[in-house]
């Protein structure tokens, strides 16, 4: 192949010691057949490669999956709710169940499913009215007392969760307006490297995006990232510094889209502009207060799409300022005041 214009950065094995234990990095095949993974990893890495044309990566965007690719909270709840109901969880006799009011708290608060369930059953009241510590009977037998019975049926509750949420997802998961045209025109650019950085599961997320973003497009992604690949999930901002770092580009070079106060802190505390695009659950959050750089309710807004030079163009994002003279969600005449860019 021709040599990169700008050499990308791989990541040394010190690197990737710091960002998980085996650190496997994902590309489209490696998310169904994990015998192709350690022989495809190193084009996750370096994408730019392939192709006829050389790549120069001036920006990066990353889009986070769950609730941004797809509005996915509610299948998430009836997920973990069928759980729950398969292994009879029980506190002081009453059914656990996680409310639409509830999850949209866990939503804006914990990353990741077995955190939530972990802080549900370590500081969440329960049905009895006692603070903290109240773990479940269930079909397993008594509430488990131990760590290591604790993590034992968080983690088989974890995998029964994701065996309901695949059919779930199958069955009704369709994509928010206007992310698979920003992703097709993105993947078109030779300067803008594409990523998805999930805090789910490997399993869980791996149905979400062969099912909606589809194999032929994640092929031409530069990083694919799940939760289970980092030591610390969002909102801590390693799953995203590990992609900067994969792609060899500063914070500062990278554009985040989130859909939570969780996805955007592990966003703002990694140093990159993000954009959230709120769900029905997150909605009443306020993002601008805690460093979001634009609100908007979609990616397509009245049949008028944000395209990448929104984003990255000379008068968009990352210059401060949303000047681009034409009609646009994000760069209107006359902005919103929670949807115009602010300086970063």
């Amino acid at each position: 192949a021709a040599p990169l214009s700008r050499p990308l950065k791989t990541l040394s094995a010190k690197s990737l010691s710091r960002f998980s234990g085996s650190a496997q990095l994902l590309s489209c095949p490696a998310l169904s057949n994990s015998a192709t993974t350690s022989r495809r990893s190193a084009r996750s890495v370096v994408r730019a490669q392939a192709g006829n044309g050389e790549k120069d990566y001036k920006y990066a965007l990353l889009f986070d999956c769950d609730g941004v690719i797809v509005e996915t909270e509610e299948l998430h709840r009836q997920a973990y709710n069928g759980a729950f109901e398969a292994f009879e969880l029980k506190i002081n006799g009453v059914p656990v169940e996680w409310t639409v009011e509830y999850y949209e708290v866990l939503q804006n608060t914990v990353g990741g499913g077995k955190p939530k369930m972990n802080y549900h059953f370590n500081t969440t009241t329960n049905p009895g009215g006692v603070l903290g510590g109240v773990w479940p009977d269930s079909v397993k037998g008594p509430a488990p007392t131990s760590e290591e019975e604790k993590k034992a049926l968080v983690d088989e509750l974890q995998d029964k969760k994701t065996e309901v949420y695949k059919v779930i997802v199958e069955q009704v998961a369709t994509a928010r307006l206007g992310v698979l045209e920003l992703m097709d025109e993105g993947l078109a650019r030779d300067d803008i490297a594409m990523g998805i950085c999930s805090a789910a599961t490997l399993a869980g997320f791996q149905k979400v995006v062969q099912s909606v973003v589809g194999p032929e497009r994640l092929e031409k992604f530069d990083v694919i990232l799940a939760g289970d690949q980092v030591t610390k999930k969002k909102p801590d901002p390693m799953i995203y510094n590990m992609a900067r770092e994969m792609v060899g580009l500063e914070s500062a070079e990278c554009v985040v889209i989130e859909d939570s106060l969780v996805g955007l802190k592990a966003a703002v505390d990694a140093g990159m502009h993000c954009i959230i695009t709120p769900t029905s659950s997150t909605a009443n959050a306020d993002f601008m207060e805690k460093g979001a750089s634009a609100v908007i309710d979609h990616l397509k807004l009245g049949g008028r799409q944000v395209e990448i030079e929104d984003i990255f163009g000379e008068e968009g994002l990352i210059n401060g300022n949303c000047n681009v003279d034409r009609d646009l969600p994000l760069c209107g005449d006359a902005p919103t005041p929670e949807r115009k860019w602010p300086v970063m």
